[in-house]
């Protein structure tokens, strides 16, 4: 039998959930939510949004994180014990039905594609929130089409992930440390370089400077490689649907810095090309196309619990009158340009 994570336990999840529903006064109280159903610390968004008062649609499929059976039984083992199991549907089948009465549909990955066929059942009435902030939709999702959701009325809008009462950005230098601690280099004493054209920039090196490393931090690879050889290189750069380093950059990197290891934090990179020129390269199996090298789920559940009722707080505002969300209330939302 696995033995269950401490940190994943039942009792510390329910007591993370409650916790966060209460700091974000979070209250969906007879709406509907159509959401995702997933493994570990992501069953937690359907049971957070029936905390809130919420009937909800979880839609689910079979992963290599576990079987449809698995997530059903994770899902519903959590409602059980917060009370909300009768306001929970674990489903595999994307009903017409339960798009078309779905008051809030979350950006999720069981959900998506919101295309132009889905957003077509949706009720103008619907909101959506992204679970990120605004800026990284700048980019493009071909799963996400905004484009069709506002042709059709619907609100749609970012969680701001740096409001007090969500932080999840505070979590990204953890991350980085752990992506480091993965690859068998402690940041502690150790030169770092982060490459990062983004917001995530200051908390990561926040982050890693806490663990004890030495940070150099810029958004141009040329300035970084002024400066002595790291034991790392993290990349954290916007993906662009193509390599964020280049080859003259990558033949630059490993003339400069022979043997650094280059950590993919965020951005795509020709990983063929990296090994071509004998730098090693972490974590050992590519993210997916424009997903990160190291998940928040990776030092812990609570900040995906913060991101999660985030996003919900996002769309009991979005549900609201525009006259009536005040400026606490907007505070939350993060939106779309």
């Amino acid at each position: 039998m696995t033995a269950v994570v401490p940190g994943l336990s039942g009792d510390r999840l329910l007591r993370l959930m409650r916790r966060s529903v209460t700091e974000t006064r979070l209250d969906l109280t007879g709406r509907v939510v159509l959401t995702e159903a997933a493994t570990g610390p992501y069953a937690v968004t359907p049971v957070l949004a029936a905390l809130a008062g919420a009937e909800v649609v979880a839609l689910t499929r079979g992963t290599r994180y576990g079987s449809v059976e698995d997530v059903t039984a994770q899902v519903m083992a959590l409602a059980e014990a917060a009370g909300v199991a009768g306001r929970i549907t674990v489903t595999t089948e994307r009903r017409p039905e339960d798009i078309a009465r779905a008051d809030v549909i979350t950006n999720s990955g069981h959900v998506r594609p919101i295309d132009e066929a889905m957003v077509a059942l949706m009720k103008p009435s619907a909101v959506v929130p992204l679970m990120f902030e605004a800026w990284e939709a700048e980019a493009g999702r071909s799963d996400l089409d905004i484009p069709a959701l506002r042709k059709r009325g619907i609100e749609v809008a970012g969680t701001n992930e740096r409001h007090p009462d969500v932080d999840v950005f505070s979590y990204l230098g953890l991350m980085a440390v752990k992506l480091l601690l993965d690859a068998g280099v402690p940041a502690y004493r150790s030169r770092i370089a982060l490459l990062c054209d983004n917001p995530f920039s200051d908390f990561v090196v926040r982050g890693l400077t806490g663990a004890g490393a030495l940070v150099t931090a810029a958004d141009s690879l040329d300035e970084l490689l002024t400066a002595e050889q790291p034991e790392a290189l993290i990349v954290s750069m916007r993906p662009t649907g193509a390599s964020v380093l280049s080859a003259a950059e990558l033949d630059a990197l490993a003339a400069r810095w022979p043997d650094t290891l280059v950590a993919q934090y965020w951005g795509d990179l020709d990983r063929d090309g990296i090994a071509a020129r004998g730098l090693p390269v972490w974590p050992a199996t590519a993210p997916g196309a424009g997903h990160m090298g190291v998940l928040p789920s990776a030092v812990g559940p609570d900040p995906i619990v913060r991101l999660q009722t985030g996003g919900l707080k996002v769309a009991e505002v979005l549900l609201r009158p525009a006259a009536d969300r005040t400026e606490e209330d907007l505070e939350f939302v993060d939106e779309l340009v």
